[in-house]
């Protein structure tokens, strides 16, 4: 008989419940999140043979656990934390909130939901993810000192630093202030306090965006071949992308990294709205893709952003629309780079991006990020929207 097992994760406790396939309660039982954990729910089920395992939100709360069953030989799969919410309330005819009606509702929207993320081994990816959010916090807490520091110093000199904080301006400034009442002596030893952790977090930023690269040219992907995609937007892109095969196709990609468009129709007026759907991670580093596109004009996205400003498209509604185009080009690097070599891919893979299928000669992104600009025989060789360094003047333009 085969039996799933839906489990409420927490970080004190697990709560497990076992069903059939007519969705009967079979047992269930609640252990400590301790050592033992997996061997007391593996003891638990023993008497289940033929059984699967669902964890609330595996990626989160429920990760370790997730891992362990799955080192163990158990088959484990990932439950959205909405969808076992939704079943409780619509589904399970529980709808009171406490751990055995969660792991009720998380066992059977496994046992009926399609295509549920199964839990695997972790693989190079994991090390991306947690190295680019690594970097993307150290940056955060950069930021957060530098304008304690910047509000400190507009306190003690009229005006403050005018441009971009750094650490030497700040050092510069700080120097020429001779604090006589005991608040500006408070304020000057904070503004010293915020300097040093200023220099600190610049050097941890350096150091982690040499290991950023580092794993990144380790795990073989060519995506940082890509126009705008550095080190960080590749480690994000592969690390929460995972296996990229497991999307069907560049539309359902685009909708898990929030880039499709949502449509808000009513009648006969058609609409679509920016979608707040998909992996925000994601989208965040497809977004600063774009941005960096459009900041450099001989950018084939800076064409493409030009052309969407003629055609009338405001200038959000044009930065959408790049970031679709560049979704599905980073979908077709990512395709191209795990069916030649498996996830990863290989490095210096040639690939003809175009992105949405429909302009096969215009690729949005190109894979130098040169500011040289094309020479005339470039220029004719090459279409209005490809304009290919000094380096590279054959027709054969990589995107």
């Amino acid at each position: 008989m085969a039996v799933t097992i839906g489990v409420d994760p927490h970080k004190g406790s697990h709560t497990a419940v076992a069903i059939d396939r007519d969705e009967t309660e079979l047992a269930s039982v609640t252990v400590r999140a301790t050592r033992r954990q997996v061997d007391e729910l593996l003891a638990w089920a023993a008497r289940f043979e033929d059984r699967i395992w669902a964890i609330e939100s595996a990626g989160g709360l429920g990760y370790l656990l997730a891992r362990q069953l799955v080192a163990a030989g158990e088959q484990v799969l990932d439950v959205p934390a909405t969808l076992a919410a939704r079943v409780r309330v619509l589904g399970s005819g529980r709808s009171n909130k406490n751990d055995s009606n969660d792991a009720l509702s998380v066992a059977i929207a496994a046992l009926h939901a399609p295509h549920l993320a199964r839990v695997g081994r972790d693989d190079h990816a994991g090390v991306l993810r947690l190295y680019a959010k690594r970097n993307q916090d150290l940056g955060r807490a950069r930021n957060r000192t530098a304008c304690r520091l910047h509000a400190l110093l507009a306190e003690l000199v009229p005006g403050g630093i005018p441009k971009e904080i750094n650490a030497g301006s700040a050092e510069r400034l700080l120097a020429a202030v001779t604090p006589t009442m005991p608040v500006e002596r408070a304020r000057h030893d904070l503004a010293v306090e915020h300097l040093e952790d200023l220099r600190r977090f610049d050097d941890q930023l350096r150091a982690s965006k040499k290991r950023l690269a580092s794993v990144v040219r380790e795990s073989g992907t060519t995506l940082t071949e890509l126009f705008g995609v550095g080190p960080f937007v590749a480690a994000v892109v592969v690390g929460h992308t995972g296996d990229v095969t497991r999307f069907a196709n560049r539309d359902q990609f685009a909708a898990y990294t929030g880039t499709a468009p949502i449509e808000m129709s009513s009648g006969g007026r058609v609409v679509h709205r920016l979608s707040r759907r998909g992996n925000r991670q994601l989208n965040h580093a497809i977004h600063i893709a774009a941005i960096t596109q459009i900041r450099f004009a001989h950018s084939p996205g800076r064409a493409f952003y030009d052309r969407k400003i003629t055609e009338g498209k405001t200038k959000r509604e044009a930065l959408r629309a790049l970031k679709r185009r560049i979704s599905d080009a980073l979908y077709r690097q990512l395709l191209h780079d795990a069916t030649s070599t498996g996830p990863g891919g290989q490095t210096g893979t040639a690939l003809q991006s175009s992105v949405t299928g429909l302009e096969p000669q215009q690729p949005v992104l190109r894979k130098n990020h040169s500011r040289t600009r094309p020479n005339a025989r470039t220029r004719r060789l090459a279409p209005a929207t490809t304009r290919p360094s000094r380096a590279s003047t054959s027709t054969n333009t990589r995107s």
